[in-house]
């Protein structure tokens, strides 16, 4: 009896949940972390970035100095990659060209993802007649011709250098993104939180800076890395085909087509495969990181 009354008058409680208390970010990096590949990609690309950031305490070789004594020199404990006809260090090269490559890809990243959410947010917030003008200039620029427009500057100014690469690549990378956060903000622009934000007498831009913008902080943030694989990958086509940065600044792109005649490739594997090798596994492994990512922000998506 008396344990009866002790449980009778005890205060109701419910099992607690770890979950429950969780909030939605701190779900998302637990989604995240038990994606093994994604992990494994982010210690991988993490490693890489600190090897470019870091090359001056890698090799005491800079980007641009030769050695006229050693031109087209085999690997060896002074040149661990060897050198090219001019006597240039492979090694140093590959290292500080990462830096460009990796500059490219999320300067570039950062500019377009401004553009489209200032654009596409104003589209999918307001609709109408500010839509549809935002919408038309987006088909003109989705058809205008990236390469051609770098091969005209190329052709005008003689020289293409790393911040006019990325000015061009802002400039013509912004409409798909653009598109991308107009859908977004039009799926949320008649949400409970943002009509009472209005009622509250929020303006426009604190509505799309404050609410809407964090509600699509997830699906920005995957496509913001595959925006960077995107654009390594192009700098380096551009520069296979002689419209990326040009010498003697290097970077991967660079690097790699120097090497590109036959006899480089059959009897210099030094000087090609670190360079390629540097753009796939950075390319994989930020596509990887953008799954992982994806899988962390799907509430769906559960392990």
């Amino acid at each position: 009896m008396a344990s009866e009354m002790a449980l009778r008058d005890a205060p109701d409680q419910k099992p607690s949940s770890g979950r429950a208390s969780k909030s939605p970010t701190q779900l998302a990096i637990r989604r995240f972390m038990h994606n093994k590949l994604a992990v494994a990609s982010m210690v991988v690309l993490a490693l890489i970035v600190l090897a470019c950031l870091g090359a001056p305490l890698l090799t005491h070789w800079g980007p641009v100095q030769l050695d006229f004594n050693n031109t087209m020199a085999p690997p060896s404990a002074q040149h661990l990659l060897g050198t090219n006809g001019e006597g240039a260090d492979y090694f140093a090269m590959d290292l500080y060209g990462g830096r460009v490559d990796l500059l490219i890809g999320l300067v570039g990243t950062v500019l377009i993802l401004a553009i489209a959410i200032i654009l596409g947010g104003l589209a999918g917030y307001y609709g109408g007649w500010v839509d549809n003008i935002i919408m038309r200039v987006c088909d003109v620029m989705l058809n205008f011709p990236f390469l051609l427009l770098i091969i005209v500057i190329s052709s005008i100014l003689q020289h293409t250098n790393v911040w006019l690469l990325i000015a061009v690549i802002s400039a013509t990378g912004w409409p798909a993104v653009t598109r991308f956060v107009r859908g977004l903000f039009l799926s949320m622009r008649e949400s409970e939180f943002v009509l009472g934000a209005k009622i509250a007498g929020a303006g426009t831009w604190r509505i799309i800076l404050k609410h809407l913008l964090p509600n699509a902080i997830g699906p920005l943030i995957v496509n913001a890395t595959f925006l960077v694989a995107n654009l390594i990958g192009a700098e380096a086509a551009l520069s296979i085909v002689g419209f990326g940065v040009q010498p003697p600044q290097p970077s991967w792109g660079d690097v790699l087509a120097g090497a590109d005649d036959f006899i480089t490739m059959q009897t210099q594997p030094w000087a090609w495969l670190p360079p390629a090798l540097a753009i796939s596994v950075t390319i994989l492994c930020i596509s990887f990181i953008g799954d992982g990512l994806r899988d962390a922000f799907d509430p769906s998506f559960e392990k």
